[in-house]
Parts: structure tokens; C-alpha cells; sequence
């Protein structure tokens, strides 16, 4: 089977990139290697939709995102994404926090992003359910968050009806070239599918695959894990995390509390299947509860894991490689992904369709680390 472009992994990036183009009436084919769409770090992560705290290199993605795509995609996608821009609270409670918060905020603001420092009284009267612990925190009223899983299956459901073409448990274990250009993908099964552009945003799995055709992107893999709560009613909306980036997360509109997890112990890993870990769940808990004690009694539902496809420096890498003309690159995301989906499915549509981006892309190119 051969397409127009062919686009390797079935996460929020592959199929807000197959929307865009099938979108624009290109022939798309998405291969995923696992049985299920979303089933890396797409469908395992907090949902957040921020802005404060990220490395200014991302920022216009994420604010062209948040102006242009995220208020109106529930519409676009026919799918209830549950969107809250209800802004975002992240915490601190010691000197060594407020220095960190504020260089985080400082940073953002000097990038035209709303955000500021707060005492912990300000936080406390947008949040009542803070803690006394909480003595310091940056605000920033436009950020919000979004449901992964239905984000995703939006984007999914959409592009199938516009005509593109999914086949899961498609792994990809090679990339051929043709007179110097990508131009074919093989697969485990042995079939081999030919396109004139070739997007590979595979996670981790990018790695390997674009070495098959000389290319190596520096990032490695790093769990990341999640909790869940039993549905309680309606406390607050805003999204929330803290200087130590120990926990973050927000209730849902289904009521449960969803919470990213940082234990310290995620480099060390065990390789294979995803696994999470009592101790990163109960050191969260405990992180939770310091600042949210009206939460103690709730239920964790469960609990589940994910790989991160870790860059060495910490931002994406989106794309063209000019080396192996048809190939473009959207891997190392770095957990920075679900936010900047909506923009990076369209700046790799539009970098596919050799059509100026909407964002500039020039700081996020591959050949930053030549």
C-alpha cells in the first residue's frame, strides 16, 4: 500500500498530523507498531496545556496552540476533549521553591506569556483547598488542560473519516531510501509501503528507526507514571504543579483526580513493558496531601506507566533532515508532547505539504546537535 505520506506512530502526534493533511485532501498511512492507538506516552500523561514552565524554545508552539487550536478543537474534532483553561497553580513551599518558581515565571513573562508570582494567600483564595503549606506559587490564568485519551481518539476518529489509513500492529523496523530520498518503510511483517514523505514520530522507537538510514536524534527512555482517583464532586479546575515538579495534574470532568509522578527513580528503570511502582505512588500521595489535605481520603482507582522519549536537551526535535530528503523528524518530546500537539500536527503537515510553517521551527531542527 503506498500513500502521499506515510507516518510512523499512532500517538497524538501521528494522528493530528494524518488530520491536518487528510485535512488538506493528501493520501495518509499510519503505522503503528503496537495493537492500540495512543498507547505510548499520548494516553499516559497529565493533560496539562501550559505554557509557564516550559523551555522558551517550545513556547511558540504551545501559545499558538492555546490561541488558535485547543479552544475550538472539541468542535473540529467532534469529540468532547474536555478543554479547561482554568489556569495553572504550580506550588512551592520553601525559599529554595519561590527562587525556582520565580525563574520559571520571569522566563515566561520575558517570552509574552501571562504569568507571575503570587503569595500563598493569592493562591489559597483561587484554590481554598491549598494547604497553609503552600507560601508561594506561579499563575498563569491561560494555561489549562484536556483529556489525552479523548484528544487523541479525536484525532484518530477524524482522520479516518477525512480518508487517511491506520494499520496497528504495523512495528516498523526500517527506513529505505531511493535515489538518496526516504521513500520506503518496512516492516516486522516484512510488508514494505512506499510514500513520498516519510514523518517518523515514534517515541523512543524513532531512534532506532531513523538510524536505519544514518540519522541519530540524542534522547533515551524515561518512565513516567500516573494515578488516578475515584470520581468525587467538582473541587477546582485549574491545573496544578510544583517547583519540584514532584506531582502535577487536575480533576477531570469526570471527577477523578489525574496525577503525573516523579519519584527520582525513573532513570533506573527496568527496560521492557512500562511498569509503575508502589514507591512513586506513595511518595506522590504524600506530596499531594501535604498541599491538598482535603484529598487524603480519596481513592486511588490505579495506577499505570509510560516511556518518555527523553532528549539530550530537553526540547523536541520537529524537523526536515536534510541529509535523507522525504524524512521529518517529531521525537524527544521530553514529555513536553500533549500540550504542542494540536500546533506540531499542523507544522508537520504543513513541512509534508513543503508549505511555510505557522510556527517557526528553525531553533527545534535536527542539525542543532551537528
Amino acid at each position: 500500500m503506498n500513500a502521499e505520506v506515510i507516518i510512523v506512530g499512532g500517538g497524538i502526534i501521528g494522528c493530528a498530523a494524518a488530520y491536518n493533511l487528510a485535512k488538506n485532501g493528501v493520501s495518509v498511512l499510519v503505522l503503528e507498531g503496537s495493537e492500540n492507538i495512543g498507547n505510548g506516552g499520548s494516553t499516559r500523561n497529565g493533560g496539562g496545556v501550559r505554557q509557564s514552565g516550559r523551555d522558551p524554545r517550545e513556547l511558540p508552539l504551545v501559545m499558538y496552540s492555546i490561541e488558535h487550536i485547543w479552544p475550538q478543537l472539541s468542535d473540529m474534532l467532534d469529540t468532547n476533549v474536555e478543554y479547561y483553561q482554568e489556569g495553572n497553580l504550580r506550588l512551592g513551599s520553601t525559599p529554595q521553591h519561590q527562587k525556582i518558581l520565580t525563574g520559571l515565571a520571569d522566563s515566561a513573562a520575558a517570552h509574552g506569556v501571562d504569568v507571575r508570582m503570587i503569595t500563598g494567600d493569592e493562591a489559597r483564595r483561587i484554590n481554598p483547598y491549598l494547604s497553609e503549606a503552600v507560601t508561594c506559587a506561579s499563575w498563569c490564568p491561560t494555561d489549562g488542560h484536556a483529556n489525552p485519551l479523548m484528544a487523541t481518539m479525536g484525532y484518530y476518529k477524524m482522520a479516518r473519516r477525512l480518508g487517511a489509513h491506520f494499520i496497528s500492529g504495523e512495528k516498523v523496523v526500517e527506513l529505505r531510501k531511493i535515489k538518496g530520498a526516504a521513500r520506503q518503510v518496512v516492516t516486522a511483517s516484512g510488508n514494505v509501503y512506499e510514500g513520498d514523505k516519510i514523518i517518523l514520530a515514534a517515541g523512543y522507537e524513532s531512534r532506532f528507526i531513523a538510524s536505519t538510514v544514518g540519522i541519530d536524534v540524542p534522547m533515551q527512555q524515561v518512565l513516567l507514571e500516573t494515578l488516578v482517583t475515584e470520581a468525587v464532586g467538582p473541587m477546582f479546575w485549574q491545573m496544578l504543579g510544583t517547583a519540584d515538579a514532584d506531582f502535577y495534574g487536575h480533576q477531570t470532568e469526570h471527577g477523578s483526580f489525574v496525577f503525573g509522578l516523579n519519584s527520582g527513580l525513573e532513570p533506573y528503570a527496568k527496560p521492557g513493558k512500562p511498569l509503575s511502582s508502589s514507591i512513586a505512588a506513595s511518595a506522590a500521595c504524600r506530596g499531594i496531601m501535604h498541599y491538598f489535605p482535603d484529598l487524603a481520603n480519596i481513592k486511588v482507582v490505579r495506577t499505570w506507566a509510560g516511556w518518555m522519549d527523553a532528549c539530550a536537551d530537553h526540547v523536541p526535535v520537529i524537523s526536515k533532515v536534510e541529509e535523507v530528503p522525504g524524512l521529518i523528524l517529531a521525537c524527544g518530546f521530553t514529555g513536553h508532547g500533549f500540550g504542542i500537539s494540536p500546533a506540531v500536527g499542523l507544522v508537520l503537515s504543513q513541512l509534508a505539504m513543503e508549505q511555510e510553517t505557522a510556527v517557526d521551527l528553525s531553533a527545534l531542527r535536527y542539525d542543532r546537535f551537528q
